[in-house]
């Protein structure tokens, strides 16, 4: 199967890491609808990505829907749990760290548009809701060993995907000063070679 995607994005890095951690072979086509010429919208409408086409030819998209399905189809390193109030709380953690990446995407983005084009009120709302969302994670996470307690699954997945996403493109927002336990717990995923293989660059 074929997953088509950028190195920058946080929701290609989540999936990428997810076909890694279930030790799932795949072609990784890079592409990105910001280029003229992108085939992202002939696979996904939306023209977003990550995409993942499947060897029939059927093609995935939300970052979500991709790494629940890719979780299912191997039986190995389950990231998420089948009891429903666990699975449920997997889904809120992956939900609000990829509420973090949309709000520092849109707040990049903005920042991107000429001077005169450029709403800073708008970025300061996004930068409120990442403030918002770190203080929230963190209280969540405390002195936790992973966003689950004892075992990795989906939700540091998301959450390293965001953490490191804001390390690439708002270092000033300097998290780990004010975090320490989210710093603690991006360090150790860090030691996993799913995530240093899949360090953003641009």
């Amino acid at each position: 199967m074929n997953l088509i995607g950028s190195h920058t994005s946080p929701y290609v890095r989540k999936v990428r890491i997810v076909l890694a951690e279930k030790k799932i072979d795949y072609d990784f086509v890079i592409d990105s609808p910001w280029l003229a010429g992108s085939a992202v919208p002939n696979v996904n409408p939306l023209g977003k990505i990550p995409a993942l086409v499947l060897d029939d030819d059927t093609p995935l998209f939300d970052s979500r829907v991709i790494a629940e399905y890719i979780d299912s189809v191997t039986p190995n390193n389950k990231l998420l749990p089948s009891s429903n109030r666990e699975r449920t709380e997997v889904k809120r953690w992956e939900a609000v760290a990829d509420g973090v990446c949309d709000a520092a995407a849109a707040a990049f983005l903005e920042a991107k548009r000429p001077e005169a084009q450029r709403s800073d009120d708008w970025i300061a709302r996004q930068r409120e809701k990442i403030k918002r969302s770190l203080d929230f994670m963190a209280a969540e996470l405390g002195e936790s060993s992973y966003c689950m307690g004892t075992h990795f699954s989906l939700g540091d997945i998301a959450v390293g995907s965001a953490l490191g996403y804001l390390c690439f493109r708002f270092p000033d927002i300097a998290w780990q000063e004010s975090h320490p336990d989210l710093a603690r717990l991006y360090a150790k995923l860090m030691k996993r070679p799913s995530f240093v293989d899949t360090t953003p660059h641009d």
